[in-house]
């Protein structure tokens, strides 16, 4: 298949508006430069030219840019399959994200909001190649998170926010202290 390398810049670039989209839109592969744009169109192209499913994979270290890669191709699927109501998809697949990274994210020592855990986005398509709707799976939680953390490493975030939040009298009954005193717990 098909491979791209990207580089998190760290910072917001001017490649990634509408322009762009619709410059990238029906372009045979190759014809651009390589762009995560480039890779969204020819699957969309696959899918509706062979009527079967396509996968992207995005992958790399933690704070590579995999969520926000994710973000920029469900976003040029909006666009170009002109979904009217689901223009905005990846905002409603993303809205779950902050609950998500609070029980699946953790400080690291390379990263203050690493992900321990890995998502499978799946994109639904009706018969005119319009998105229809999205559905989130996770999988792989880092389990032993919770009972041990290495040296300058960090329980979930949810563990700490909870804490945070223990003296409010609807999380009297967890009997929940100071994070420092119930991490001691777990270590």
């Amino acid at each position: 298949g098909i491979i791209l390398v990207a580089i998190n810049p760290y910072k917001q670039l001017p490649i990634y508006g509408d322009a762009i989209i619709h410059a990238y839109s029906g372009q045979n592969m190759g014809d651009m430069d390589p762009h995560i744009f480039a890779v969204a169109e020819e699957a969309y192209k696959q899918m509706a030219r062979n009527n079967k499913n396509q996968s992207i994979i995005v992958s790399g270290e933690s704070g590579a840019g995999k969520t926000v890669s994710a973000r920029y191709t469900m976003r040029y699927f909006a666009t170009v399959s002109r979904s009217s109501s689901n223009a905005h998809v990846e905002d409603k697949v993303l809205a779950s994200n902050p609950i998500t990274e609070a029980v699946g994210n953790a400080k690291t020592t390379r990263n203050d909001n690493s992900s321990r855990f890995g998502k499978y986005t799946e994109i639904s398509f009706d018969q005119s190649y319009q998105i229809i709707g999205a559905n989130m799976r996770t999988y792989l939680l880092e389990k032993s998170r919770v009972v041990f953390q290495s040296e300058n490493e960090r329980n979930y975030h949810i563990f700490y926010q909870l804490c945070a939040s223990a003296m409010q009298p609807e999380y009297e009954h967890l009997k929940l202290g100071r994070s420092q005193e119930n991490n001691m717990l777990f270590t």
